[in-house]
């Protein structure tokens, strides 16, 4: 990750971003209104509450998971950056190995987003 821009995602099927212009692989970013901070704790909790998941690193605005999967321990990197000016959360996530994931990354990415929306909507209508 650079200035805010998340790694590309590769030609092959496993991979799906906010950033990316490859159609197939391209997911909505999710727009918030709170403090980026709180909007970062969200995003932890969220992730963080799913099976086989690890932080391996965070700075101000940037969070980098991996996932195991089940069966066979492959790993998937999860990436998250907040863009603070233009209150929008972007992801990204992608097998380290293999061509198809089967479409197991879009289904994780939009459960998140499903979870990370709800978070901050509660969190807006509480204030």
């Amino acid at each position: 990750m650079t200035k805010r821009q998340l790694k590309k995602c590769p030609e092959s099927p496993n991979c799906v971003s906010t950033q990316t212009q490859q159609k197939s692989k391209k997911m909505d970013p999710i727009s918030f209104a709170l403090d980026p901070k709180e909007v970062k704790k969200i995003i932890k909790n969220v992730v963080e509450s799913l099976q086989r998941t690890e932080l391996q690193s965070e700075s101000t605005h940037y969070l980098h998971y991996t996932f195991k999967s089940k069966i066979f321990g492959f790993t998937d990197d999860v990436e998250f950056v907040l863009d603070p000016e233009n209150k929008l959360i972007h992801f990204r996530s992608a097998s380290r190995t293999g061509y198809s994931d089967m479409g197991v990354n879009k289904e994780r990415m939009t459960e998140i987003g499903k979870g990370v929306k709800q978070a901050l909507k509660n969190r807006t209508t509480s204030k």
